[in-house]
Parts: C-alpha cells; structure tokens; sequence
C-alpha cells in the first residue's frame, strides 16, 4: 500500500487537532473585578489516539487597545504546573473532559480589556509527538 506525502500530513494534522484544548470559562467577553478569584476551564475533547498530558500555564496580560498576539507575550502567571482532565461527577452528554482552575486576577490591573491565555503542551501517539498550543479569550476588567 502506497501513501502520499499528502495523506500522511493530513493524518498527523488530524491527530493532533483532536488532542487541542479549550476555554470552557470564562467566556468572551466575561467582566472580572482586579483582585478577584475566577474560574478557569480547560477542556480536551476526547480522542482516539493515545495523548500524555504534561503541563498548562494560564496568564493574563492587561490590554491598552489590541491584545498582542499571545506567543509574543503571556502576561503575568496565574498558574503553571500539571493538567489531569477528567469528566465532571455527573456528566451531560455534551460534557468532555476537563479541569477547573481557581485564579486570581492581579489586583493591580486598570486597563478596560485583559486577555487570558492557557498554553497547553502534551504527548500524543507512539511516537510521542509534542504538540504545544495557545488559546485564548478577551474579557472585561472593571
């Protein structure tokens, strides 16, 4: 059987794509107080092909007009350390697996926008093949 360059990126592409995270919370757009304890979820929809999570950071970075790109600047660290998704206790159907992260946001935050952002490094396949990612959300500081 003879595959194709094109067929062989496309798998790896899928494969790593179903190992990506998301913010569940808070959503876009969220207002958070400085000084405040918010919760943070990230979620890792479920896949078939074997993943090891090792690690998430979560930061925010005070915006003054747009937000930078986050894979230029975090921000300050609001946690960093292991990630161990799982369902919740009573799970909905349209539940994945996830983890939920109780952050502060820095009390000496003024400016009207902040970006949250959540790198995700893991694992994935026999390999292992790293897969590093950043996402990110906008929300309110009042």
């Amino acid at each position: 059987m003879k595959f194709s360059l094109t067929t062989v990126l496309a798998s790896i592409a899928a494969a790593a794509s179903a190992q990506t995270i998301n913010i569940g919370l808070p959503t876009a757009g969220t207002s958070v107080t400085p000084g405040s304890s918010i919760t943070v979820q990230a979620n890792r929809p479920n896949s078939l092909s074997s993943s090891q999570e090792v690690a998430i950071v979560i930061s925010m970075l005070e915006c003054s007009g747009p937000c930078p790109d986050p894979a230029d600047r975090l921000g300050t660290t609001l946690y960093s350390g292991s990630f161990n998704p799982q369902y919740p206790a009573h799970p909905r159907p349209q539940d994945q697996p996830q983890q939920n992260f109780t952050v502060t946001v820095p009390s000496y935050f003024t400016a009207a926008t902040a970006q949250l952002s959540v790198v995700h490094l893991s694992l994935i396949g026999a390999g292992p093949v790293p897969l590093f990612e950043i996402k990110n959300t906008t929300v309110n500081v009042l």
